[in-house]
């Protein structure tokens, strides 16, 4: 396991960046310091402020979600001219993705603006297994009995199972033979596989989506160029799942996931233990991909357990996708959805000074039981910028900086993702980290 200086070095590396001035040079150096410092539960000159933007950089430029889910390169105009105006310390990548591949496909995995819900929607509306929409069920989740197939084969499971239901125009996916039963390839690849019916159409598809897919992955590396180059560092670019989420938000769904609990529990922890190399994977191979060591893991359904239930289903798996992280050479960046005050101590069981915990609710509390172990982000909640006043963000971002920020190791953020809040406030969160969030040293 490396030393995590030289991990931070490579996170803040300017290697590969053409930099549009010298001052922009600088900031960048000087920006990946402060965050590379509080991650290292080091005091930094200043408390980094790093706020998870989300789609408040469509708010603040005036940009429709939908605009930007079919017009990448409005989506990135108002990042950057987000980050230009506030001078944030490091970057959470954009959350808009392609409408086009999600038409091609049609996908009923999510709402976006204009399929499901309003044009002029600002948020996604999720889909879990299950859900039902207007009293039908948008698309059918893993059924119990399926356990063994998914366990046994879940690629199977996934190419002829899973995908058929998820994106309409892979139905066809579903009329193929199993791969794994195919013994003759010089016959069945023509007879059983190539001729199943609609597989072409199936392919065409494919194809389409693809060639989107990568117009919209250039242009989104294409931001990440520019706004390195604009002297700003990015948070993480990879990402991967606790393995309790995978089965519940993909495919047993919430509700299944936690009747499993009582009626499957040796299914779904064989499935939890069969899914985290894969996790681990994830990972690792976005992180290799990508060059930044910072892998987010969004925590989704834990906050729905008990704390016995939590340590029984939920963190020894997600306990080892951190650690083997951790172990390659990477940063965890936990992302702790709800409040997690009754988990804390549960969570604190981690290599200290290894990892960044996002916190929602309970900032104060997470300083006092995580506050040596883990650099905490988080801080100001969203309804205080979308409903208060300048005055009021001021007041609370002091007190924030004074408690949690007391010893180094805190980011200032907002505590969940932000999408419609008063500028104005967000002008003044971002003014007073500047104000008190400095060192005195």
């Amino acid at each position: 396991m490396g030393e995590m200086e030289e991990i931070l070095k490579q996170w803040g590396s300017k290697e590969g960046i053409q930099f549009q001035s010298s001052e922009a040079e600088r900031e960048f150096e000087e920006r990946a310091r402060r965050v590379a410092d509080a991650i290292q539960l080091k005091v930094p000159d200043r408390v980094p402020i790093v706020p998870f933007a989300h789609f408040f950089p469509l708010h603040y430029a005036e940009v429709s979600l939908k605009e930007a889910m079919y017009d990448y390169n409005k989506a990135y105009t108002a990042w950057k001219k987000t980050y230009m105006d506030f001078k944030w310390d490091a970057v959470v990548p954009p959350f808009t993705s392609s409408a086009r591949v999600f038409d091609i496909l049609k996908s009923k995995l999510l709402f976006w603006p204009g399929h499901g819900i309003s044009d002029t929607a600002m948020v996604y509306q999720f889909i879990e297994p299950g859900q039902k929409i207007k009293g039908q069920v948008q698309y059918e989740p893993m059924k119990p009995e399926e356990y063994d197939l998914f366990l046994d084969d879940p690629t199977d499971y996934i190419l002829r199972v899973y995908l058929p239901k998820a994106f309409e125009t892979l139905k066809p996916l579903s009329n193929l033979p199993p791969i794994h039963g195919v013994t003759h390839w010089y016959l069945e690849i023509v007879s059983s596989i190539l001729a199943t019916p609609n597989l072409d159409e199936v392919f065409q598809t494919l194809a389409e989506a693809a060639r989107e897919a990568n117009k919209f992955s250039r242009s989104f590396l294409g931001f990440i160029q520019e706004i390195k180059s604009l002297g700003f560092p990015i948070l993480s670019l990879a990402f991967t799942h606790a393995p309790f989420d995978y089965i519940a938000d993909f495919h047993r769904g919430t509700y299944g996931a936690l009747t499993d609990i009582f009626r499957n529990p040796d299914k779904l922890l064989k499935a939890c233990e069969k899914i985290t190399p894969w996790m681990i994977q994830k990972g690792v191979i976005g992180a290799k991909l990508t060059g930044n060591p910072i892998v987010g893991i969004y925590l989704h359904k834990g906050i729905f357990l008990n704390v016995e239930q939590y340590k029984k289903f939920y963190w020894p798996s997600l306990k080892k996708v951190i650690t083997a992280l951790i172990e390659h050479d990477l940063i965890p960046y936990i992302y702790a959805e709800g409040d997690y005050t009754p988990y804390l101590e549960i969570i604190k069981d981690v290599p200290k000074g290894r990892l960044i915990y996002h916190i929602e609710k309970g900032i104060f509390k997470a300083k006092e039981i995580l506050g040596d172990t883990a650099c905490l982000l988080g801080g100001i909640p969203n309804s205080l910028l979308i409903t208060g006043t300048p005055e009021s963000v001021k007041e609370y971002c002091k007190k924030v900086i004074e408690s949690v920020g007391e010893g180094g190791g805190f980011i200032m953020g907002t505590e969940s993702p932000l999408h419609e809040a008063k500028i104005e406030n967000v002008k003044a969160m971002t003014n007073a980290t500047m104000e008190y969030g400095v060192y005195r040293k």
